[in-house]
């Protein structure tokens, strides 16, 4: 456990996995900017994880709770964040708590902002499924939405989500996705960096020149006994054309793990260890299509003129599927690979997808939130 010293009436983040870091970050830069002081809390909740994205954007946690244990459940590790989140918070009295998302450690900090009395801005807010799954991200969403102060959404359909469960008009801001933000600061640095761009490209699998790039990234909680029919779809793609697939592995052993296990041998596909933010985007720059059943990924990679394959029956973000840039597909294989061979092989529906209108905003969402929260501040 690290703990700095959190100033009393600072703004505290409170984070704990990858996506929160990324779409956080941004956040954190331009509160900064405008002079604002952030305490920045890690639960542990992926430590290493955490770490290397706020790197990547020159950001550290100033307290690391460390809570995460192997084989924790989602219960457990909530049980284990509420007291010290609690006691940090009674004893910084920030000004408001920030939390991202539908994660565990984002509903943890909403909870204990509540029984401490602090206010809470929600990022990422009114994002809904109206389906069974993904359980228990669209729970989270919706108990921290009884909680938040200040809501900002994404997209419109969020807006209307909140605004349609009772949330005021006054308490919404429409703001875009901050990983739009977090996007652009990463290539930026890129851009200007051969060396670093150079370092990045060395910690990606070898690639055969002319071959498409497909890019496998599966962890769902519902995925997690299907990820056997994922897996003979990879498979069965690999093995019907002539493409490179790069599967990087998450960390749950139910997920990375059991791909692992039935992909292990399997030609054409490189298996992977969970990559820094920089090479993952790197990666996905260089990608014909991404099957995914990650949220944020259904953002990032159409803003990179991926098309994506979303490897679920439902999605949080509707937006994506209405704009064209992505497609439901589910997990069964002989669909994924019927819609993944399309976009391989078919240039006029590839570039439909790859160039069609994205919905989640123009990169200023950070400034946006910022300036709501200074002026709450000011108030």
């Amino acid at each position: 456990m690290r703990i700095g010293r959190p100033g009393r009436g600072d703004i505290m983040c409170i984070l704990g996995t990858r996506p929160e870091a990324i779409k956080l970050a941004p956040v954190i830069l331009a509160l900064t900017a405008r002079g604002v002081a952030v305490t920045v809390c890690s639960t542990g909740q992926q430590r290493d994880l955490v770490d290397q994205a706020l790197t990547d954007f020159g950001l550290a946690a100033t307290i690391d709770l460390g809570l995460m244990r192997q084989g924790k459940t989602s219960e457990a590790f909530l049980a284990a964040a509420m007291s010290p989140l609690a006691a940090l918070i009674i004893r910084a009295r920030p000004a408001l708590i920030i939390v991202q998302g539908d994660t565990v450690s984002a509903l943890a900090g909403a909870l204990a902002a509540a029984y401490a009395r602090v206010p809470l801005a929600h990022v990422e807010a009114g994002l809904r499924s109206h389906a069974a799954e993904p359980f228990p991200e669209d729970l989270h969403r919706r108990l921290i939405a009884q909680i938040a102060t200040w809501h900002f959404a994404p997209t419109r359909r969020a807006c209307d989500a909140l605004q349609a469960e009772g949330v005021a008009a006054a308490a919404v801001t429409l703001t875009g996705n901050p990983v739009i933000d977090a996007l652009q600061l990463i290539e930026t640095r890129l851009a200007g960096d051969a060396t670093l761009r150079a370092a990045v490209a060395g910690r990606l699998p070898q690639r055969r020149a002319g071959r498409p790039l497909v890019v496998v990234t599966a962890h769902r909680r519902e995925n997690h006994a299907r990820m056997p029919a994922i897996a003979a779809a990879i498979a069965s793609l690999a093995r019907s054309h002539d493409v490179d697939l790069v599967v990087p592995m998450h960390p749950n052993p139910a997920a990375g793990a059991a791909l692992g296990h039935r992909l292990a041998g399997v030609g054409n596909v490189a298996l992977v260890p969970p990559l820094d933010y920089l090479a993952f985007v790197t990666l996905l720059r260089g990608a014909r299509l991404v099957l995914t059943d990650s949220g944020g990924i259904q953002e990032e990679a159409p803003a990179l003129g991926c098309p994506v394959l979303v490897l679920r029956d439902s999605t949080e973000r509707p937006e994506g599927v209405a704009a064209g840039v992505a497609q439901l597909v589910g997990t069964e294989p002989a669909t994924i690979v019927a819609a993944a061979t399309r976009l391989i092989d078919d240039n006029a529906a590839h570039a439909a997808m790859a160039t069609a209108v994205l919905p989640y905003g123009d990169g200023r969402a950070a400034e946006r939130i910022a300036g709501v929260v200074a002026a709450a501040l000011a108030a």
